[in-house]
């Protein structure tokens, strides 16, 4: 039977089609490459300006469309952190060029404009922790991350080690530590989000608390902290 097109009013009475934002959709004036040009770099979004960098999508995924994906999947700060395209590739499912793109990005920023030591982040406690990550709250996946400290309680490295559920028997104390030796960091703060909202410990969150803290202890790099984040709260398991 032939396809028939349907009344435009028909629409109407139920409320607009659904359309999918697209950049060859939009007007010559609010593409992120002619509104760069246009009214400079500062009036981009960070989803057009990460679309600027990709330049074009996949078969599977229109170029606009991914950035603002891999934002909200990843988390601005935890993807402008890590460095290791192979990572993001498997945890995005994006292929490994477009993620090559993504840490050379932030890469040529670090090295360009990276703040002296004296512009440090500091975190002494849990609620200032809590206030660096609290993206990770609005994150539809689990994630879990791990913030790398110099004895000054300085900032010096963040990463995204593992996204999916997180199980006692998949973090490996070697993927904690391994970044803590590569940066000299002397202390660690790990926090994952629940995506339920609820900040409630479960048995394998404990057990990995405890995993870490021996594996600190025998290293000698403390496990400062193990914060579970919950929409607008956070707990401390340490």
């Amino acid at each position: 039977m032939p396809y028939k097109q349907k009344d435009t009013n028909s629409f109407l009475e139920h409320g607009q089609v659904y359309k999918i934002k697209k950049v060859r959709d939009m007007a010559e004036g609010e593409k992120p490459r002619e509104k760069m040009i246009l009214d400079g770099a500062g009036s981009l979004s960070l989803a057009e300006l990460l679309s600027v960098v990709l330049g074009v999508g996949t078969k599977k995924e229109e170029v606009f469309s991914m950035a603002s994906r891999l934002l909200r999947e990843y988390g601005e700060k935890a993807i402008a952190t890590q460095k290791n395209p192979s990572i993001i590739a498997k945890d995005l499912n994006i292929p490994e060029t477009k993620a090559c793109q993504i840490v050379a990005c932030f890469e040529l920023g670090r090295r360009l404009f990276q703040k002296k030591p004296g512009g440090l982040i500091t975190i002494r406690n849990a609620k200032q922790a809590y206030s660096y990550l609290k993206e990770m709250e609005n994150l539809k996946k689990e994630q879990f991350r791990g913030l790398y400290l110099n004895n000054h309680y300085q900032l010096v490295h963040d990463e995204v080690i593992s996204m999916g559920t997180i199980d006692s028997s998949l973090v490996h104390a070697r993927e904690v530590f391994r970044p803590a030796l590569e940066y000299g960091a002397t202390a660690i703060i790990i926090a994952h989000n629940h995506p339920s909202g609820l900040t409630k410990a479960s048995r394998a969150d404990t057990e990995i608390t405890d995993n870490l803290l021996a594996a600190g202890n025998i290293l000698g790099i403390e496990l400062l902290d193990h914060l579970i984040i919950g929409k607008n709260k956070f707990l401390s398991i340490i």
